[in-house]
């Protein structure tokens, strides 16, 4: 017994019951129906991608390769935060820029982060607040407990300022600020 394939339009379609041919036609328009909110629903998640993910992988990739970070710290301080930044590989080394002495605060001008090391720049953390523009982020790394209270609470009433406690925690931070500070 040999099988014949229904095709639309064919002659073998006058055999067909019009039950089947109902059927089809209504599944037909089903999913005709169906591709609309489909469609809608891709612009919909397409619209919403390009507002919201899209400027913060801009603003990211931008920061990572444009934007500066000043490196407040000392000596061995200075090598191992140096050392984590550049071991990520997110960071270029000409965009680290070493501060070892207050005096030298005016060469961290174009900085968007300030990278502080609270051991080496706790005695001078009021000039460094000082310098500080709006534009800019100032990331401490201080051992827990390190800071006082008054100090914390001081740090606190400046804007786009973060403590980090751990090396992980540090990397993060520096990340995220230079997404949000800067022009």
């Amino acid at each position: 017994m040999k099988r014949t394939l229904y095709r639309a339009g064919s002659e073998a379609d006058e055999g067909r019951e019009p039950i089947m041919d109902v059927a089809l036609t209504v599944y037909d328009w089903i999913g005709r129906i169906l591709v609309i909110p489909a469609v809608i629903a891709l612009a919909l998640g397409i619209y919403q991608w390009a507002r919201g993910v899209l400027p913060a992988l801009y603003r990211l990739g931008s920061g990572l390769a444009l934007k500066e970070i000043a490196l407040l710290a000392k000596g061995d301080n200075a090598k191992s935060i140096r050392s984590l930044l550049l071991d990520s590989r997110l960071f270029r080394p000409q965009n680290l820029k070493d501060i070892t002495a207050p005096k030298d605060l005016g060469s961290a001008e174009r900085a968007s982060v300030l990278l502080v090391c609270w051991e080496d720049w706790k005695d001078d953390i009021d000039e460094v607040l000082r310098f500080k523009k709006d534009r800019m982020a100032l990331v401490i790394y201080a051992p827990p407990q390190a800071i006082a209270r008054e100090m914390l609470e001081k740090l606190d009433s400046v804007r786009h300022t973060i403590v980090a406690n751990f090396r992980g925690r540090l990397l993060n931070d520096v990340v995220l600020c230079l997404i949000t500070a800067g022009e």
